[in-house]
């Protein structure tokens, strides 16, 4: 049994892995830990990392000695304790005690004194201190200032929004199987066992759950009647409308939730084929097909290459999910605000365009291809949409029709595609573009 100090330790040694690069969702994995300790460790891990920008720049103001210089794991602990202190109800006295405790397990004994006297300043010192560096919005949503600034660009009248969206804690929507049960039929499963689900405005098959749960307590998971999704996500399948004998491309498919949805909602078709460069992601989507009992034909391959794995056969509906910085999803993966950097956005950008220009030559003429992202800003977005429609004129931005059918509002009524708002609907921030060939 670990103890409180442990827990703390532990949390450490996982922070300082992802100010080095790694990803929580690489480091999180669990140890021999009782279901309160694990709920402990994600807690202190992702709210920390949540909340890193603000806790450094409260760190600089108490500590004595330049932050950066300090031993990574004491940086590491100090955060996770004034976490503790100004984002959550753990009793002072004890976030205090077990943070300077898990320094003595972490044999960092000498440094004791020094974290001690910094949690101690800050309960004396906190209203005076943030009040001070919430000034700067950055720091009061805790983001990295090149994205602030981006987000102020891209959308001056929702910046702020977006970025306090991305702080709030990330819902729990499940996509319900119809082929299977309809989603009051679920819902009123769901009900028997006492959990509550509200139904989406957008999405047909989507339920939301007033608090996440593991998913071998849901009825049916394990026999495919509901998989895990949030409803922006979900909007991906209804928008590309697969029709009975179509064949499908999905594109960089992993880890499988749409391509199961796209056979979900139309199971009649020629054939599915699902691509994505990495051997293992792909593994995901074939355990995902297996637990839904669906049939796709999968391939190892990169969207940006086809002619190294497409056999010349053209497609009648492509959805092209790219690779992108992800900061529409940043409430559930916090880790990005740290491994995201503003150089990345024009290689990705780059990249993007790459994918859908060699893609759509596999369109069959009539066909669509959806292309989708969870990014927020419009470098990955519009902004690649825009210059593929000036360069083809074979394309026809169809997407206004389908807001329209399926109730969403866009945030840019003035560029193509649709831009789905971190929070709208309690969803995910995405973007979509529906591109139809003459």
């Amino acid at each position: 049994m670990n103890t409180p100090a442990d827990i703390r330790a532990h949390a450490a040694q996982l922070l300082v892995q992802v100010l080095n690069g790694r990803s929580l969702d690489a480091v999180l994995v669990n140890r021999d830990e009782s279901a309160q300790e694990r709920g402990l460790l994600r807690t202190l891990c992702y709210g920390t990392i949540r909340w890193y920008w603000r806790l450094q720049a409260v760190l600089e103001k108490l500590s004595s000695q330049p932050v950066n210089e300090l031993d990574a794991e004491v940086r590491a602990l100090a955060l996770i304790g004034l976490f503790q202190l100004l984002h959550t109800d753990i009793a002072p006295h004890a976030a205090v005690a077990e943070t300077v405790e898990a320094a003595r397990n972490l044999k960092l004994s000498r440094a004791t004194g020094f974290l001690n006297a910094i949690l101690r300043r800050c309960q004396r010192e906190a209203e005076n201190i943030t009040s001070l560096i919430d000034q700067q919005l950055s720091i009061r949503t805790a983001h990295p200032q090149w994205f602030v600034d981006q987000l102020q660009q891209d959308w001056p009248w929702h910046a702020e929004k977006i970025l306090n969206a991305n702080n709030a804690h990330p819902p729990f929507w499940l996509r319900v199987n119809l082929q299977r049960i309809s989603r009051d039929d679920y819902a009123a499963r769901l009900a028997e066992q006492g959990i509550i689900a509200q139904l989406s405005a957008h999405a047909p098959e989507a339920l939301l759950l007033s608090q996440a749960m593991d998913v071998n307590a849901l009825p049916g998971f394990d026999d495919g009647l509901v998989s895990i999704q949030d409803a922006a996500a979900q909007m991906a399948a209804h928008l590309l409308d697969a029709q009975a004998n179509h064949r499908v491309l999905d594109a960089c498919a992993a880890p499988g939730g749409k391509t199961c949805h796209i056979l979900e909602l139309q199971p009649a078709l020629k054939e599915l084929i699902a691509v994505d460069a990495s051997d293992k992601r792909l593994r995901r989507v074939d355990s995902n097909l297996k637990r839904l009992n669906q049939n796709a034909t999968l391939i190892i391959g990169d969207a940006a290459t086809p002619q190294e794995w497409w056999n010349g056969e053209l497609f009648q509906r492509i959805l092209l999910d790219v690779p992108c910085s992800a900061t529409g999803v940043i409430r559930r993966h916090p880790d990005i605000k740290l491994l995201r950097r503003s150089t990345d956005i024009d290689r990705l950008a780059t990249d993007q365009a790459v994918m859908l220009a060699q893609l759509w030559p596999l369109l069959a003429p009539g066909g669509r291809l959806v292309y989708a992202s969870c990014s927020m800003l419009k470098a990955e977005n519009a902004h690649v949409i825009e210059a593929f429609l000036a360069e083809y004129p074979d394309a026809i931005d169809n997407t206004a029709v389908l807001i329209e059918k399926y109730n969403l509002h866009t945030i840019d009524s003035k560029s193509p595609g649709v831009v789905i708002q971190v929070g709208e609907g309690e969803m995910d921030g995405f973007y979509y573009a529906c591109l139809d060939k003459r």
